[in-house]
């Protein structure tokens, strides 16, 4: 896969006012050095690929990361035509992040069924796989089919595909069909640990991404309290949080906060930022990110809390840390089996 981002500091741009910002955002990410720029499609929030063609048309060099979208609400060969697309604004600068989604949206909200997720999953990067590649498509699934379908400009490019995804078999999935996983937020060095385990038979090339709340300065413990408040809470029980050794007995306070909507930002223990997050002085940030790369992290990608203006954060972010970085993927250490 392409070093230029694989081997970099990438960032998330989110945000209320990400659809009237994002030109200016992705191009100061350009500016200020990044590998790459991932746009998130939480439901129901803007469209990742409207956000991610105007990241791509104002930008020349930065990889424009989808991270993630699902099957189910395009179908993969409505998810291969947008994918085509986004490729021809930004030849070689695109790569796919595919998950199956979660059921409360699916099904719950937007009554699509969701009897098989894992399958839906693989279905839908067969198709999309094969329709990108240019590829006369005709293909029957208990999920997904497509009969005599072509695309009328498939990419100029290769377009890879990582898989969004965190239980075992669906991690062997993405070792058999994808070229990475891109691991949610509030990961941990300890999760990443574990992908790497349950992947290790996968492709040299392999590439664990994450997002990773990253706040640089003096503020930067108080600044990424809420965002891990909120996360932990939503993610109550699952095995990403138990990973990292914080079990429903130790988030259920911030669980019942987060169905409350109530901040619960003194919830979160010292513990928990030490684990899920890259906050502090530039040293101090230095050595969380030490411990990513040694867990087996490739793409550390900066989710940015509330605080100084998006364009001072990537700056500041970028200066301290994007050459350590760097230098922590580049050590001649083997983390493919860490």
């Amino acid at each position: 896969m392409d070093s230029r981002w694989t081997a970099s500091l990438g960032v998330a741009l989110t945000g209320r006012r990400l659809p009237a910002s994002v030109a200016a955002w992705a191009r100061d990410a350009e500016r200020a050095g990044f590998g790459s720029l991932w746009i998130i499609e939480d439901y129901f929030q803007p469209g990742a690929f409207t956000l991610a063609g105007a990241a791509a048309a104002v930008t020349e060099r930065i990889t424009i990361g989808i991270g993630v979208v699902n099957p189910y609400t395009r179908h993969p060969a409505v998810l291969a035509m947008e994918t085509a697309a986004l490729a021809g604004i930004a030849p070689g600068r695109v790569v796919l992040g595919l998950g199956a989604s979660n059921r409360n949206w699916i099904e719950g909200q937007m009554a699509i069924a969701f009897d098989t997720p894992l399958q839906g999953l693989r279905e839908g990067v067969e198709i999309v796989t094969r329709l990108l590649a240019g590829e006369r498509v005709t293909y029957t699934g208990k999920c997904f089919s497509v009969h005599d379908a072509v695309l009328e400009t498939p990419p100029p490019a290769l377009v890879p595909i990582v898989l969004g995804v965190k239980a075992p078999r669906a991690l062997a999935l993405a070792a058999e069909v994808s070229v990475g996983v891109h691991c949610s937020i509030m990961t941990s060095p300890a999760h990443v640990r574990r992908v790497r385990r349950t992947t290790g038979g996968a492709r040299d090339d392999f590439t664990v991404l994450a997002y990773v709340p990253m706040a640089v300065g003096a503020d930067g413990r108080s600044r990424v309290r809420p965002v891990l408040a909120r996360y932990i809470g939503a993610l109550h029980g699952q095995s990403l949080l138990v990973d990292a050794g914080f079990g429903p007995a130790e988030t259920q306070a911030l669980r019942d906060a987060f169905l409350a909507r109530r901040p619960a930002g003194d919830l979160v223990t010292d513990d928990m930022i030490e684990a899920l997050a890259v906050c502090g002085t530039p040293e101090e940030c230095r050595r969380s990110l030490s411990r990513f790369a040694d867990a087996g992290l490739d793409v550390p990608v900066a989710f940015l809390p509330p605080g100084p203006p998006v364009p001072e954060q990537l700056f500041r972010l970028h200066e301290a840390l994007g050459a350590a970085w760097r230098e922590l993927a580049a050590r001649p250490v083997s983390r493919r089996t860490a």
